[in-house]
């Protein structure tokens, strides 16, 4: 089995944790639940905290681990930042994006979270760049 840094693991999966308690929290928190239809008292309401962060925390260490895998024992920083982000732009996102318009969901939305994973995955690259 391939060599995955663990600790590039853990922290890639605690940065993309913090970006989007930030991203759909002060940066684009308002915009995002207008765009999905949703009000902060249905968000309480509605959402379980507990299974909600901790899926996503399971969610992030799988996606970053993967990535790891992907990238390979002592990729480089450059190499890992841009594969990175062109792993959040040119896959995840246009992948949404693909979704989001047979959806007729609004651009705005698109931008958002597809914004939000092009700057996650640059991230995941970063922590393996750094670590990895």
């Amino acid at each position: 089995m391939p060599a995955v840094s663990l600790l590039a693991t853990l922290v890639a999966t605690v940065l993309g944790f913090v970006l989007g308690a930030l991203w759909y929290g002060p940066l684009f928190g308002k915009r995002w639940m207008t765009a999905v239809g949703m009000t902060m008292e249905q968000i309480r309401q509605e959402c379980n905290p507990a299974m909600t962060y901790g899926a996503t925390f399971v969610l992030g260490l799988v996606a970053s681990y993967v990535f790891g895998l992907y990238l390979g024992p002592n990729p480089g920083r450059a190499f890992s930042i841009v594969a990175g982000a062109a792993a959040g732009l040119c896959w995840v996102a246009t992948a949404l994006a693909t979704n989001y318009l047979f959806e007729g969901r609004p651009a705005v939305l698109i931008a958002i979270n597809g914004g939000y994973h092009a700057v996650r995955f640059t991230f995941i690259g970063l922590a393996f760049g750094l670590l990895g």
